[in-house]
């Protein structure tokens, strides 16, 4: 059996170049083989610069490179469906960042096209899901350590006011809520286990950008809430709360928990608070040996595309609800 997973990247993006394929190079069951670039001396570079073997210059080329076995997709939000399903008909397993398309009919597109090859492998990349943290925490809702589950509150924020920045261009899926709001949206929907029934949500758009600089939503699960603020031009600052009949459960850093330094939980109940510290870990190598691991062995994936649409139909009505002014019942 081959011991490791070949990966290609997709792109020069930064977030690959400094934050995924280092974190995919200290996988025990992947290697980073090859990087592509529409500029085959930044490929080089980038090659060079992180110790990966190959340099293409398009990702036509990594796609039809044999030593491949699997693309990590970072490309900007509007190009993830269409070179997911390119590099699916080339025969390789994908791992897409999020979110994995800019509506869910979309979404629906790239799970559709991904159940025409039964043998292959398509994630959307929500790394948290693999820390140890929010597997504790989801463990702690289900053993009833905070009662009855009822509330989660999420606030998500940094400052980018580059307008030569993706994140700050609709066109390529830019926007807090795109960027960063499906965090917290995704996240809650791990905690409660069902979807939401119908979302509020209220936006700030940019002047020039056109994108929103700010959303809040309240997503009604009928029963539990969840609330989320996250905003592109504001103080960094992240903070999770999950609130039940009989304690709360606070999240230090919900998403971008360091690789080099321990994260902490807290679990307040009547009879006090326990600090709980997670060693640290580096979410990303995580995520990448889970798949590495399903596509060696040919077992599940803990999350499939199904879950990808679900999302981006919370995300949809988000977009529809602040534009209509009212709740929206989801997927209505």
């Amino acid at each position: 059996m081959q011991e490791k997973i070949k990966w290609g990247v997709l792109s020069t993006a930064r977030i690959g170049t400094e934050q995924v394929i280092p974190a995919m190079q200290q996988c025990e069951l992947g290697e980073v083989v090859a990087i592509a670039s529409r500029d085959l001396q930044q490929a080089q570079t980038a090659a060079s610069d992180l110790g990966i073997e190959t340099a293409h210059g398009s990702y036509e080329a990594l796609l039809a490179d044999d030593g491949v076995d699997a693309v990590y997709n970072p490309l900007p939000n509007h190009l993830h469906v269409q070179w997911s399903e390119k590099a699916l008909a080339a025969g390789k397993h994908v791992l897409c960042e999020k979110p994995v398309a800019l509506t869910a009919e979309q979404a629906v597109e790239l799970r559709d096209a991904a159940a025409t090859y039964p043998s292959l492998i398509a994630m959307e990349a929500f790394m948290y899901r693999f820390h140890p943290q929010w597997i504790t925490v989801r463990q702690w809702v289900k053993d009833n350590r905070i009662g009855e589950l009822r509330s989660i509150q999420t606030f998500f924020s940094y400052y980018n006011d580059d307008a030569a920045n993706i994140r700050n261009q609709p066109e390529m899926g830019g926007g807090g809520l795109m960027d960063i709001g499906c965090y917290p949206i995704s996240q809650s929907r791990f905690l409660v286990g069902r979807e939401p029934e119908r979302v509020f949500a209220s936006m700030e758009i940019h002047p020039d950008f056109g994108t929103d600089v700010i959303a809040s939503a309240i997503l009604d699960f009928g029963g539990v809430t969840a609330t989320f603020t996250c905003s592109t031009q504001m103080f960094p600052y992240q903070r999770a709360n999950i609130v039940g009949t009989e304690g709360r459960i606070e999240i230090e850093i919900p998403v971008n928990a360091p690789a080099n330094q321990p994260t902490k939980l807290w679990l307040t109940r009547e009879d006090g608070c326990v600090e709980e510290v997670v060693p640290a870990c580096n979410q990303y190598t995580l995520q990448a040996d889970v798949m590495s691991a399903a596509i060696l062995n040919g077992t599940a994936l803990p999350v499939t595309l199904d879950d990808a649409v679900s999302n981006m139909r919370v995300i949809d009505a988000c977009v529809i609800s602040h534009q209509n002014g009212s709740w929206l019942s989801v997927g209505g």
